[in-house]
């Protein structure tokens, strides 16, 4: 039995822990001291349940899972597997790679889930760490392959999957023929690969669907308390047209560093196989997306605070460097910054951070791929 392990055990992780098992694998799911309650109950009943019906909605996948291994011992998860997927809020992604990194051994894979240019950030820990020579192999996903939530201690719902996962693999030159096979076989779903951690993160689904209308809806779903179904009441056609204008921003930044982008309607009916003519269209039908019945109650929920300062900043900080700045993008982090007293230009994923400060764009393009300048 082949052997993984899942770093996070909130919605995501679960969920990856439970199909990975399905799917034939070992697994051993960690998460920190600190937030062990999953790991707790999964520890207590053996493994993770899916339930069949979710808030008055069928899910699908159902069933109980075993897991071989849950703890909060970093040492052990790392030790457990040579194949590793991390599934957390990027805010926590540094955190706990810093916690991996002194039991990480050469040639290990770790996928992020969303990667959100974690390869990138990772590398450069690496490098500046007493572990400088120690060779690992990143991919990063533009999201989690299902649309699920956790319903109980070790229970989760799973309302759709995702028809692919594109990622990217870091450094480029590691992308085999023999490694894109181990990743078909880990992942749950098809995936396609992507040039690099730039495409991966300027694909991002969230980023058309979740900073913009979190940000312009944010008196009813505080005073509401998100009593709300997210993708069909907070997308109005003027809220869709502005989100048109911040998506043709994303694309002007991706073409300028030579990258070809799938527009966000364009990725989203691929992604869950739909034939939507619009975004609001898509939010409002999507079979995934309208059984969520719950939204975000504050600003500080991961809609503003994970995706602004992980998808909008370096967004912004690459349309700067590459002379397309995007001010529409830019606005919303202002807007966030103010509803969270926060600067997001400062504390989010910046291009210091990915260690890409200073680059033209093609040296960026070079950079991203793992190539030497």
């Amino acid at each position: 039995m082949k052997r993984v392990t899942v770093i996070g055990a909130g919605n995501g992780g679960m969920t990856a822990a439970y199909h990975l098992s399905k799917n034939g694998y070992a697994v051993c799911l960690y998460d920190s001291p600190e937030f062990d309650a999953q790991i707790r109950a999964v520890q207590q009943r053996g493994g993770i349940e899916a339930v069949a019906e979710a808030h008055g909605d069928p899910m699908i996948l159902a069933g109980f899972e075993p897991v071989a291994r849950a703890t909060t011992d970093i040492a052990e998860a790392v030790a457990w597997a040579d194949w590793m997927v991390m599934v957390c809020p990027s805010y926590a992604q540094e955190i706990l790679f810093a916690r991996m990194l002194p039991h990480l051994r050469d040639g290990q894979l770790l996928v992020t889930m969303p990667g959100n240019y974690a390869s990138l950030v990772f590398s450069r820990m690496v490098k500046q760490s007493p572990r400088r020579g120690l060779e690992l192999t990143f991919a990063d996903a533009i999201s989690i392959p299902w649309g699920t939530r956790l319903v109980g201690p070790a229970q989760l719902g799973i309302m759709g999957m995702k028809k692919f996962l594109p990622l990217s693999v870091y450094p480029a030159a590691r992308s085999t023929p023999a490694l894109q096979r181990q990743l078909e076989e880990l992942l749950p779903v098809p995936i396609e690969l992507l040039p690099s951690p730039l495409a991966a993160g300027l694909e991002n689904i969230n980023f058309g669907g979740h900073p913009l209308m979190t940000a312009v809806n944010i008196g009813l779903l505080e005073n509401f308390n998100g009593a709300f179904n997210y993708y069909v009441d907070c997308c109005s056609p003027a809220t869709a047209r502005a989100a048109e204008k911040i998506d043709a921003e994303r694309l002007a930044v991706g073409e300028a560093l030579g990258l070809s982008l799938r527009t966000e309607l364009e990725a989203m009916n691929a992604l869950y196989g739909a034939h939507c003519e619009s975004v609001y269209e898509f939010n409002r039908s999507s079979g995934t997306h309208t059984k969520m019945k719950s939204a975000p109650k504050s600003p500080r929920d991961r809609y503003i605070a994970e995706d602004v300062p992980y998808l909008f900043v370096p967004c912004a900080a690459l349309g700067r460097a590459v002379g397309r700045p995007a001010l529409l993008v830019e606005a919303v982090i202002r807007l966030a910054g103010a509803y969270n007293g926060e600067d997001y230009f400062a504390t989010g994923r910046t291009l210091e951070k990915m260690g890409l400060a200073g680059l033209s764009a093609e040296q960026l393009g070079r950079r991203a791929r793992g190539e030497q300048d």
